[in-house]
Formats: structure tokens, C-alpha cells, sequence
């Protein structure tokens, strides 16, 4: 019996003798690794690696340029009216601290925003201000593509600046997406982009198979400025079912024509910009104009702007085309209807009550 047992121990001993040289032959000190291991680490991080490398919010700007934050911004400057539009449509008015010269030009901040024209002001396009910019010491300043020298001025002072440039949907689409993700608001920057897809669609329903009409639009300050295919504006009324019949001038943003162009033109309708500084009745009386169908026809409107100027690359230009559309097709699309969706617009994206009774054609 204790033959036996004895037997059983040994049998026992030989068998964690047999365990522990295997541990120890296979198992290596932590001193004992060598550089390419140590370069194996390196090269290949730890999911819990890559996830915090992951939380910083990369953005390729409309100059193609990389900007890298380590989390949402909180103070913003704001260098025109394209941008601080986009930031006031993703409610984050509260984070600018500086905003584009003349704001009380601006019927929408004084709406939905009136603290913006306490701000103190960053100057123009042609004239900014980059000391005062910089004294604001912000956590992202938004330019124009047109002011790449002062976005550079800026980034080599240590402030984070993206450049957009919304002179087509697709544009001001890729511009909020930036600025959404810059600032945490990615969820309602896409909101408002699938406004524009189901919007587009509805519209393009209400014009599809029906003769497209020749449309000059004309600029602001004059209306033989015209915009040409490089505009916004082209967009615009490409996407209410129209023709811009200015679309063969690619080589500059704002065209100057003579009368003689715009009488070869012969447009079915003529539009004039938001914010003009003529009236229809100024086209539809100038002698020289007397023979084009749209005026023959009265078929001479102004894009209201009791709000924001609707024909601009702004997260409410949506509605000059709403508008444009109804103007065009009014027997598919009332302008009573139009009215009441730019009111729910509104009511949606900026939190504010609009008068229906000022949108005019």
C-alpha cells in the first residue's frame, strides 16, 4: 500500500516537473523584448489605442486644406454672411464671438438672434480685420475660399481656420457638414441636408416633363449684372425647372452685358436679385427693354428679402428655389403653399415665427 502510494507521488512530481519546464522555456521576460518587438507595438496599436487616437475631428476644407480639432469648438468668429447664416441654422449663435462687418444689414440676426449685433466686427472680404480676429483668440474663425492669404495669416498665429465656398447645393451641403462636424452639430447639419434632398424632389415632380422657361436673373445693384454658370443663382433656378440664360458665360461670377445682350437673351422671365436696388416696375418701364416676352408678358419679379436674401449659398436658399418654383408653376405649387412651408422652415431649423405676410413675389 505505501509502495503504491509512493509510486503515485512520484508519477505526481514527474508530472509538475514536466508542466513547469514548458512554462519556463515558453515564456519570455518582459526585459528580454527586443526592438522589433518593441517596433511591433508601435506599429500596431490596441483597439484602445485607436480609439482615442479616433476622437480627434479631422476636416479637408474647400481649399482642400486638413484641419484637425481635439474636440468641438466652443468660440467661433465668423468672417461673412454665408457663415454666420450656417451658424445661426445649426442654433449655435451663442458660440460666436465675432461676426462680419454691417450685421444690422441683416434682417435675420435682429429675428432670430439679436445678440449677434452687439458682437464686435471682423470687417469685410475686401477689407478684414485679421489683429482684431486674432485679439478674439477663438477657437475657429470661418472664411471664404476668396480670403486664403488671411486664412493663412491666421493659422500660423495658432488659430484653426476652414474655408468654404457654397457656389453650388452640393457646396453648401459639404460646407454645413464641415462646420457641423467642427462644432458637435453633425446631426442637424444633416438634418437640414435631407431637407434639401426630399424638398428637391418634391419640386422637381411639379416641373419634370414640362417645357423649361429662359430665365436672367439680374444682380443686385444693377440689373444688367447677370450671374453667370460659376453662381449659386445658377443652381438655383436649374433646380426650379428653368433655364439661366446666362449659363455660356463661365468665366467670371457677376457678368456686366449690354442691353443688346440681354434683348438677344429674350427671356420668358427675368428675375431680380434679393435685395435689389431697382423694382420690377423699373425693368418692366425702361424703353429699351420693351420687346423681350418678359416684359411683354409681365412676367418681371424681384426675390423677396424681408428675411435673408434667398438667391444666396445660405442654409435658407433652399427657399429661393421654393420660391422660383412657385412663381413658375404656380398652378402645381400655390404660393400660398410656398408660404406656409417657409414659415414651417423656419419654425423648424431657426426657432422662429416668420410673418407669411411679407413674402411677396
Amino acid at each position: 500500500m505505501n509502495l503504491r502510494k509512493s509510486l503515485k507521488s512520484l508519477v505526481l512530481l514527474l508530472i509538475l516537473i514536466t508542466i513547469f519546464s514548458v512554462v519556463g522555456c515558453t515564456q519570455k521576460p518582459v526585459d528580454d523584448v527586443n526592438e522589433n518587438n518593441k517596433a511591433d507595438l508601435v506599429e500596431n496599436p490596441t483597439e484602445d489605442e485607436v480609439i482615442v487616437e479616433s476622437k480627434d475631428i479631422v476636416i479637408v476644407d474647400h481649399l482642400g486644406r486638413e484641419v484637425t480639432f481635439e474636440e468641438p469648438v466652443e468660440t467661433i468668429v465668423s468672417g461673412y454672411y454665408i457663415s454666420s447664416s450656417i451658424l445661426l441654422a445649426l442654433d449655435l449663435q451663442d458660440k460666436i464671438i465675432g461676426i462680419e462687418a454691417k450685421p444690422e444689414k441683416r434682417p435675420i440676426y435682429e429675428i432670430a438672434a439679436p445678440e449677434l449685433l452687439d458682437l464686435p466686427t471682423v470687417g469685410t472680404m475686401k477689407e478684414f480685420d485679421l489683429e482684431g480676429t486674432a485679439a478674439l483668440n477663438p477657437d475657429l474663425v470661418i472664411l471664404s475660399v476668396r480670403l486664403k492669404d488671411i486664412a493663412e495669416s491666421l493659422e500660423k498665429l495658432g488659430i484653426k481656420v476652414i474655408a468654404i465656398n457654397p457656389e453650388s447645393m452640393e457646396e453648401l451641403e459639404e460646407a454645413l457638414i464641415m462646420i457641423g462636424k467642427a462644432t458637435g452639430t453633425e446631426e442637424r447639419a444633416k438634418a437640414l441636408k435631407e431637407y434639401y434632398g426630399n424638398k428637391l424632389e418634391e419640386l422637381n415632380e411639379i416641373w419634370e416633363g414640362k417645357e423649361k422657361k429662359n430665365i436672367y436673373l439680374g444682380g443686385n445693384s444693377d440689373y444688367l449684372s447677370t450671374a453667370s454658370k460659376k453662381m449659386y443663382q445658377d443652381t438655383l433656378i436649374n433646380n426650379a425647372g428653368g433655364n439661366n440664360v446666362a449659363a455660356a458665360i463661365d468665366d467670371t461670377y457677376w457678368a456686366t452685358i449690354s442691353y443688346e445682350q440681354l434683348i438677344q437673351y429674350n427671356p420668358d422671365v427675368i428675375i431680380g436679385a434679393a435685395g435689389a436696388a431697382y423694382t420690377a416696375d423699373d425693368i418692366k418701364n425702361d424703353d429699351k427693354l420693351q420687346s423681350i416676352k418678359a416684359v411683354e408678358n409681365g412676367q418681371v419679379y424681384i426675390i423677396p428679402s424681408a428675411f435673408e436674401l434667398w438667391d444666396s449659398p445660405i442654409p435658407s436658399g433652399i427657399i429661393g428655389t421654393m420660391w422660383l418654383t412657385s412663381v413658375l408653376h404656380e398652378e402645381d405649387y400655390p404660393f400660398e403653399k410656398f408660404k406656409a412651408d417657409t414659415y414651417d422652415f423656419y419654425k423648424e431649423f431657426y426657432g422662429i415665427e416668420i410673418d407669411k405676410e411679407k413674402i411677396t413675389k
